[in-house]
Order: C-alpha cells, then structure tokens, then sequence
C-alpha cells in the first residue's frame, strides 16, 4: 500500500467511523426530540446496574408520561435493544433500557436482583418524569423474566411485553389468567427456543402449546393476533408469530410493530404515532458504517506505524522459499482445515458443559469458556496434524521455520517478535480510542445485529487478559497454515493478489461455518426443527455462530495483510488474538460474582 493511498484509506476509516456515529446518534434521539442519558443505580445485593434512559422532550415533571422497562435477552446488553427502546420513545414514553446483571457494563453474577428487573422497576417508577401508574414491561428472551419481576413487585402496572419469552419460568405463577396483567406475546415462527419457552419441540406448534393456553385461559388452539380477555380488566392476551427466528425478532419491524401497538393499546397517553413508522433500522446502518470503518482502519493504521523508525524493521517480505501444499493436497489440506473447527464445535461445547465446571475468576464468562477451549484444542490438533506434515513430508522438500513464516533464517528474532507484540497493541488501541470517541460524544457502539464491538471496563480487562493466551495460541496456528502450509499461488510462482489472499483466507476460516449454518436452519424454517441442537444450551452456542463468523472474517483479514507487510505471522496473529479476545469478552455475560 502505497504512502497516498494509506492516508486516503485512513481517511475514508474515520469518515465512515464519524458519518456511521453521527447516523446511529440521529436516530436514537429521533434528531434531538430524545435525550439519551447513561445511568447507574444500586441493586438489592448492592452492587451496580447499568443501563440507559430514553427521555422524550414531552416528558417533564409537569406533564409525566408513560413509563416502559426494555430488557434484552442472555448475553447481550441494553443496545441490543434498542430497535425497541427508540419506538417506544419516539411514542412519548420514557424508556429505561438495562444491561442485565453482569451484562454490558453492570457488575456481575447474573442472574440475580430478578435478572435486574426488580431494582430497574423501581428506578423507572421513581422518576419524576414518569406516571407510575402507567407503567409497562417488554423484555425478549430471559429479558422477558426480568420483566416479570418487574411486574411481580410494581403495584401498578399496565402491561407486559414478551419477546420470544414465557411465564412459567423461575417460580412464576401458573395458571392465573389475571397475571401478567395485559400480557402480549410476540415470538418467532422459527424461533430455535421453542422447547425451552414453550415446551414445544417446534415453533410451528406454539399456539398449540400448553402453556400458552393456559397463559390464555383456553384450551383451544391460541389465534395469532385475537385479543383474548379485557385490557379494562388487565386480563387482556395477544399472541403475534412472525417471521423470524429467536435473536432475528430484535431487527424485526413486524415485531417491534406488534410491540408498538400493544403498548398503545394498553398504555395511556403517548402521541399515537402509527406502530409502522419505525426509523430504528437508520441506526442499524449507522453502526454497521461506523464497524466497518473501524475494521478499514486497523490496515492504514499499521501500515502508518511501521513507517516509524522503531517498528520500520517489521517490513520485510514474506518468505523467499514457501513451501504450500500443491495441487490435489491442497484441497485436502483445506478440506481438513475447514472441517475439523466445525465437527468439534457442539461436542467440546457438550463435553466442557458435561464437566459441571462452574465460572470462577480465570474462566468467568460462561459463554466465552467452551468456545475458548474450542478454538484451544483445535489449535493442539491442527499443531499435531501441521507437524505431521511438515516432518513426514515437507521437511524433505527442504521447508523449515522460515518457510512458514515464523523464523529468521534458523532462528527466533525475539526483538521483532516484542516489537510485532507492541504493533498489534498500538493498532488495538487506536481502534479502541475511536470506539471510546464514539460512546463519549455520541453515545454508540459499533454492531451488526448480534455482533457488536462494546468498550471494555476494568474488570472486563482483567477478563480479556485471562482469555488472551489460548485464543492466541489458536490464531498463531491458522495463520501458520494459511499464510503457510495453504497459501495458494499463480502458476507462476508468483502470489495472489493481497485482496484475492484475504478473500480465499476468509472463507477458510469461515465457509465451513456458513455451510454448518445452513444446514442448521433449513430443516429449522421448513420442517420446524434445527438439525443439530438438541437443548437449549446447544441451541444458544449454534445462535453465537453469528458472533463468531464476524470475528473469524476479521481475525483472517489481519493475519493475512500483516502477514504480507511483515513477511512473518507474528503481528497479524497476535492482532487477531486482541481484536477478537476484546470483543468476545466485553460483550459476553460475567457469570462469577467477583
């Protein structure tokens, strides 16, 4: 990349960063008609909840409006939910969107305090702004238990919204047709939770389910969209499938239109603003512009760096004698580079979960663990089968450390190896300070739907460092093999082309993934189960794939450009290992009570 056209890529980064920013802060504060302000408040077990209230401009204390408590579901935080948090605003309510106990930036274990919805009711029911006595609830996924909560100890309240969620859970109440008071159910007709919630093994049966009849108070078969009951009498019930799946109800305009309606069905005041004039996907697209251009960034800023005098020695080209497997191998290689990650997935995920091994201050983040010890044992089976190869048939052909990128003629330069280490921390934290820039003038994060770039508290930086080594470990092995053992070449002799690199690395790292994908969720949207999960638990790591595949395409990205400015793998693979230990952690749910 030449001088001009790194500074132009540099620019256009911040541009898209700044325009994505500037977009998203538009639309959360419907052009300056909502005010958007960061709270913390005390929970019962003392500790501090995090979360976000959307005031509208008609909201005062003169004129209190309605009052509505948004939850998102396990493993997320409150801007996952926030397609509903603006509609509900852009109606006149005062929204209090949570980070659920240890989400987001609220301290852990989760969990507890009703999922956070008990000491967030009572914060929504204090505020000056607000009626009290016009309150609502909306919560998806275990969002809709702490939603519950928060109508189990509120006095007065109007109604609940259920977002692929259920009563029935945790203790609640059990055939009582009064309680939730004008309870609404909106939920997914390929929802892959239908079990869990619902009792029923697809989702195409839910308005079959037992549980939602006696929700219901029929034992007919439930109608979508038949108003049962009275709201006058707060015995009201509304069952809405659309369609979508669990997480996909979030981004859903059917859905947030359902959600929309019943709130004003049930609410009083608001300004009756139709439930289909929805803005909240201009946010979507401003966040996605300003994750792109921080993902642009991070290459003209290394670029930029190793023009310094201390990292210039990190140029150098790649190595002058590879040794890639050819031809008919080359596709075996691959073959077995893609499969494995994916046949190993569920069933490290069930034998980590089969331990019984519960969170602790090493391996906190329930979550984040099993794909840790995934992406760890992958990287000792890829090490074994790399070393087979290398001394059963390449070591022949005269191939040694060089050849793959990872020593300097016969030797380990440990000066460049610090250095590539102290690049790759330098580039991490100017996209980082781009991302703090954006949550402190705007208020936003970067995200795609369930993938989101978040910033990283203290004790979310102690849980990065935990996590850093064996992730790094699995980086420093796919970018030997695919900067080295599968790196493809013309006939030639001569390298692809940087951009035809990382494309053919990309969907090494991911393809395998995405065909996975696919063959989960066909058998889901047209037979009405997903081919390979089993409970819930397998259920929820299949839905992370959606997580995991972004931060695979970046990780593939870095290791292939450093890999070609540095001639060797260290600074792209320990790039990987930051960028993709930052965002798995600091978006994932703490589930050890530090």
């Amino acid at each position: 990349m030449n001088q001009k056209r790194t500074w132009v890529l540099l620019a256009i980064s911040l541009c898209l960063i700044l325009v994505g920013d500037l977009l998203a802060f538009a639309i959360q504060t419907d052009w300056g008609k909502i005010r958007v302000e960061n709270v913390r408040f005390e929970r019962t077990d003392g500790k501090m909840q995090a979360g976000v209230l959307y005031i509208p401009n008609t909201a005062t204390p003169d004129r209190p409006a309605p009052g509505v408590l948004s939850v998102h579901g396990y493993t997320s935080s409150h801007e996952y939910q926030d397609r509903y948090s603006i509609e509900f605003a852009r109606r006149g309510y005062v929204v209090l969107a949570i980070d659920e106990p240890g989400h987001g930036m609220s301290d852990p274990p989760s969990f507890v305090d009703g999922f956070g919805g008990v000491s967030a009711a009572r914060l929504l029911t204090s505020l000056d702004n607000v009626d009290p006595t016009n309150i609502a609830f909306s919560g998806h996924s275990f969002g809709g238990i702490a939603a519950l909560w928060a109508a189990q100890i509120t006095p007065d309240y109007k109604s609940v919204v259920l977002i692929s969620s259920a009563p029935g859970m945790y203790g609640f109440k059990k055939g009582d047709t009064t309680w939730p008071r004008n309870c609404c159910v909106v939920d997914g007709i390929w929802n892959e939770d239908s079990k869990l919630f619902w009792d029923e093994y697809s989702p195409f049966t839910i308005p079959d389910s037992a549980k939602l009849k006696t929700l219901f108070g029929t034992d007919k078969t439930v109608e979508i969209g038949k108003v049962y009951g009275s709201i006058a009498d707060g015995t009201a019930r509304a069952l809405y499938l659309v369609p979508s799946n669990h997480d996909g109800l979030t981004v859903s305009s059917e859905a947030i239109g359902d959600a929309v309606a019943w709130l004003q069905a049930t609410l009083q005041g608001g300004n009756g603003l139709p439930p289909a004039d929805q803005t909240w996907p201009w946010k979507l697209i401003g966040n996605l512009v300003a994750l792109i251009g921080m993902v642009m960034l991070i290459f003209p800023a290394g670029s930029l760096l190793m023009q310094l005098d201390f990292f210039k020695g990190l140029n150098e080209t790649t190595p002058a004698n590879p040794k890639p497997i050819k031809g008919g191998w080359w596709w075996l290689g691959a073959a077995i580079f893609v499969i494995i990650p994916v046949v190993t997935y569920l069933p490290i995920e069930e034998f980590v979960r089969g331990l019984g091994a519960k969170s602790n201050a090493f391996m906190s983040e329930d979550v984040v663990s099993p794909i840790m010890i995934w992406a760890f044992v992958n990287a000792i089976i890829g090490i074994i089968l790399f070393l087979l190869w290398h001394f059963l048939l390449n070591r022949k052909t005269g191939a040694n450390g060089e050849s793959y990128g990872l020593a300097w003629g016969k030797m380990l330069d440990w000066p460049k190896i610090g250095k590539a280490f102290l690049l790759a921390v330098a580039i991490s934290l100017i996209a980082y300070m781009t991302l703090s820039f954006s949550q402190w003038l705007f208020n936003v994060d970067y995200r795609l739907w369930l993938f989101a770039v978040r910033p990283v508290s203290p004790l979310r930086f102690w849980i990065f460092l935990t996590y850093l080594i064996p992730f790094f470990v699995f980086f420093m092995l796919a970018s030997t093999v695919l900067n080295g053992e599968l790196r493809l070449f013309k006939k030639d002799g001569a390298p692809l082309k940087l951009g035809w690199e990382m494309l053919v690395n990309v969907a090494l790292m991911v393809g395998g993934f995405l065909i996975y994908l696919a063959l989960q969720y066909l058998p889901l949207v047209f037979g009405g189960h997903m081919l390979d999960a089993p409970n819930e638990f397998t259920t929820l790591f299949v839905i992370m794939l959606f997580t995991v595949i972004p931060m695979l395409i970046i990780a593939a990205l870095a290791m292939t450009y450093f890999f070609r400015k540095t001639g060797h793998v260290y600074a792209g693979a320990i790039l990987a290992s930051i960028l993709v230990v930052w965002i798995a952690t600091a978006s994932q749910v703490i589930s050890f009570g530090f």
